[in-house]
C-alpha cells in the first residue's frame, strides 16, 4: 500500500515537533504539510531537528487540507494546537475528506457531540484522544475496576505551567470512565468547609474530585488515589518524555483511516 499521507497541525509546538519526527521516520507514512501560526516558511524538518525535507511551515490549513486529499490513500490530519481552534480545525478536515487524529484537550461534551454527527453524515473517521500515552489508558482500566471496592477517589493531575485547560482531558477521561461503573463518589461524613475557596478542587457530578498542579519542569502526571478502611491504593502515571505519547500517535493514525466515525480515546482502538 501507499504510505499514509499525513498533514500535521501545531507543528511547531513540542508536540507537533515530537509527531514530525515520529511521522518522518514511520515506513508506513509520508509527511505531506506542516501548519502553525509561527515560522511560516521555515523548513519543518529543521524546525523539528531532523534536518531539512523541503516541507516549510504554512498558516494556510485549508490550502494544506486540500492538498492532503489529492493523495491516491485517505489523508490524516494530526492536530496538536489550541482549545480555541480544535473545533473548526476538525470540521474543515472532515468536509475536505481528512481523517482527524486530535491530542487537543478543551472540547466540551457540545462540541464532541456535534463533531460525532458531522462525522457520521460524512461517514468520516475521527480518533480524539485526551492521552495518546498507553500506561494511562492501563491506569484508567485499572481505575475502573477499583470502583467495584471503593467509593472515596481523588485525581490529581499534573502539568507543565504552559498548559491552557485545567483540568486535563486526561484526568476528566478518567473520571468520566469511572462513573461508568459507579453513580456516586466520596459519600460526605462531616459539613466540609473551605477556610481558602477552591482549596478541595474541582468536583464532577458523580462527586470525583480532581486537583489540577501546574509548575515549570513537569510533562504529564496522573495519580488516582482511592481510599477505604484501613489502606490506600494509589495509581500513578509519568509522561517523562513527549516520546511516551508517539507509539499511541502512530496507532491513532493507522486506525482511523478504518473508521466511520467518530472515537472518543483511543482506548477503543486497542
Amino acid at each position: 500500500m501507499a504510505p499514509i499521507p499525513v498533514l500535521v497541525v501545531g507543528a511547531c509546538g513540542q508536540m507537533g515537533r515530537e509527531v514530525v519526527r515520529a511521522v518522518y521516520e514511520a515506513e508506513d507514512m509520508e509527511l505531506v504539510g506542516a501548519v502553525d501560526t509561527n515560522l511560516f516558511d521555515e523548513d519543518i524538518g529543521v524546525v523539528a531537528g531532523i534536518g531539512p525535507i523541503e516541507i516549510p511551515v504554512t498558516n494556510d490549513l485549508k490550502s494544506s487540507l486540500l492538498s492532503c486529499s489529492q493523495h491516491k490513500v485517505p489523508g490524516v490530519m494530526v492536530d496538536f494546537t489550541r482549545p480555541e481552534t480544535v473545533y473548526e480545525n476538525i470540521r474543515e478536515a472532515v468536509a475536505f475528506g481528512i481523517r482527524p487524529v486530535v491530542g487537543t484537550t478543551g472540547l466540551t461534551p457540545a462540541q464532541i457531540d456535534n463533531l460525532s454527527d458531522f462525522c457520521d453524515k460524512s461517514s468520516m473517521g475521527c480518533l480524539i484522544a485526551p492521552n495518546f500515552a498507553i500506561g494511562v489508558l492501563l491506569l484508567q482500566e485499572a481505575a475502573q475496576r477499583a470502583t467495584k471496592y471503593f467509593d472515596h477517589v481523588e485525581i490529581i493531575e499534573l502539568h507543565h505551567n504552559r498548559k491552557l485547560d485545567a483540568p486535563s482531558g486526561t484526568a476528566y477521561k478518567t473520571a468520566e470512565m469511572m462513573a461508568e461503573f459507579a453513580q456516586r463518589f466520596n459519600p460526605p461524613l462531616v459539613e466540609e468547609k473551605e477556610t481558602l475557596p477552591g482549596v478541595r478542587g474541582g468536583v464532577t457530578p458523580e462527586g470525583i474530585r480532581i486537583h489540577s498542579v501546574r509548575l515549570p519542569g513537569m510533562v504529564a502526571h496522573q495519580e488516582v488515589i482511592f481510599g477505604g478502611l484501613g489502606q490506600i491504593y494509589t495509581l500513578r502515571h509519568d509522561a517523562i518524555d513527549r516520546k511516551a505519547y508517539m507509539p499511541g500517535v502512530l496507532l491513532g493514525i493507522r486506525r482511523v483511516i478504518e473508521l466511520k466515525s467518530l472515537v472518543y480515546g483511543l482506548e477503543k482502538l486497542l
